[in-house]
């Protein structure tokens, strides 16, 4: 995936700007799933930098931060059951997609929106179109940061 980064900032005279305006090309992880990642903050409420945390190693989540990604799940994509110290706000772009927890099983398609409250979960592309969804990921109170083991 290929996805355009529009930022803003301010000069030094303190009007309104573009900083950045890129393209963000996702990374590979485990078979059948990559990930762009757009911004993160390390703490809250996030103080404003003129730092591009498109720079930083970023795992899963950042303990006091926010995350936030595009990630792409390819049908049959490899398992990763997980639980993160955030919660999450995800809509799903494009595709469909089923989110496995441990009592319950849920179906999404493209334009709903998922909720996940720090939940053990894991995703299962059983379709046959790639399912991409934006996550923003906000550190629970005294939540760990995670990567992605």
């Amino acid at each position: 995936m290929k996805i355009r980064r529009v930022v803003t900032g301010h000069n030094e005279e303190g009007k309104a700007i573009v900083k950045w305006d890129s393209e963000i090309e996702s990374v590979p992880g485990r078979p059948g799933f990559s990930r762009a990642e757009m911004w993160a903050t390390d703490q809250l409420p996030p103080k404003l930098t003129d730092e591009d945390p498109i720079t930083w190693e970023v795992g899963t989540t950042i303990a006091n931060g926010s995350v936030f990604r595009i990630i792409k799940f390819e049908p049959g994509v490899a398992g990763r059951r997980h639980v993160t110290d955030s919660i999450d706000y995800a809509i799903v772009l494009s595709g469909e997609i089923d989110m496995l927890l441990d009592e319950a099983e849920v179906h999404l398609k493209a334009g709903d929106v998922l909720i996940q409250r720090a939940t053990v979960h894991d995703w299962e592309n059983r379709g046959i179109e790639p399912c991409v969804i934006a996550f923003v990921l906000i550190a629970t109170q005294g939540g760990k940061s995670k990567d992605w083991s």
